[in-house]
């Protein structure tokens, strides 16, 4: 009975742990780059800002919402802590204003799904443009750069040889998967994802803790934000285009089900950093852009079945 218990909830984790062993054996097959220390610290580097806006995801799915609007947010946070530290802000001041405005970006599309009663694919579309457009008008379309080498650090630093991006990620990662196990927030999400109308009987303010999901994606897009900046030494207002579908799709794999009230912030870093060494191998393998964007798709397409075929199955 224990086996059958811990297959139930780990079972799909465990799978997906299986493919990213197995998408890192075959790419060590066919390219001898792929296994190097400075490439694989690399796909590390590179999957940390997308792992981090998919914890954010990962609350949001769980609670049977989606959130289109991370990577306009995420460009929009970044433009706003550049051009504070430009003005020459404190650092810590500017990285306050950067996170701020990913929280009050988050809260804002949270408000409109739990009071205005918008569809959360409606209210983060909107956001989507509002975050994009707002970027583009805060900065007139060009790239904000020039920073100093303390500020660079966040992202290009290491600390006893591990980039210090990873090392945020970890501690991200840590937290999060204890909000979501050991408080109110992760518990209410796994129950409003379950039935957000038996949770509300239960006693659940539902319009508090979406608007608190929502609010903590976008503080998570604008920790993003502050990586992906110090790490190009720019903030670019069209930065993070399509992130929201890489975000998805690493949710998706890792096993949080679209349908709600199931997922784990485990499975969504596994899924994270198989997407990652996905577009990593294709690229020393030199596989054209275009080609990479409908394999990824696919991949995405393949996990959804996987993950209703599944469900089926439990029913």
């Amino acid at each position: 009975m224990a086996v059958t218990s811990w297959i139930h909830h780990h079972g799909r984790q465990f799978g997906t742990l299986i493919g990213l062993f197995l998408l890192l054996f075959i790419f060590w097959l066919l390219t001898p780059y792929f296994f190097t220390v400075s490439n694989l610290l690399n796909v590390a580097q590179q999957t940390s800002i997308n792992a981090i806006i998919a914890v954010g995801m990962t609350f949001v799915i769980i609670s049977a919402g989606i959130d289109l609007s991370v990577g306009s947010i995420l460009a929009f946070a970044g433009v706003v802590l550049a051009r504070a530290l430009q003005a020459g802000a404190p650092l810590p001041a500017a990285l306050a204003l950067g996170l701020g405005t990913g929280l009050v970006c988050g809260l804002i599309n949270g408000l409109f799904i739990s009071w205005g009663k918008l569809p959360p694919f409606i209210a983060t579309l909107g956001m989507m443009s509002v975050a994009r457009g707002a970027a583009l008008l805060f900065t007139g379309g060009r790239p904000v750069s020039g920073f100093d080498t303390g500020f660079r650090f966040i992202a290009n630093g290491t600390v006893a040889g591990i980039p210090a991006s990873v090392l945020l990620m970890v501690v991200i990662y840590a937290a999060a998967h204890g909000v979501l196990k050991r408080t109110r927030l992760g518990r209410y999400a796994y129950a409003i994802g379950g039935n957000e109308e038996a949770a509300f009987l239960s006693g659940v303010n539902v319009r508090l803790y979406k608007t608190m999901i929502y609010g903590l994606s976008g503080l998570l897009s604008g920790s993003a934000a502050i990586l992906l900046t110090a790490r190009l030494n720019s903030a670019q207002p069209i930065a993070g285009m399509m992130y929201e579908l890489d975000a998805i799709a690493a949710t998706v794999i890792g096993g949080t089900s679209l349908m709600g009230g199931e997922g784990s912030v485990g499975g969504t870093l596994i899924g994270a950093f198989i997407m990652g060494s996905l577009r990593n191998g294709l690229n020393l393998l030199g596989v054209s852009s275009f080609i990479q964007q409908i394999i990824i798709g696919s991949v995405i397409i393949a996990a959804v079945l996987i993950d209703m075929g599944l469900k089926k199955q439990r029913r």
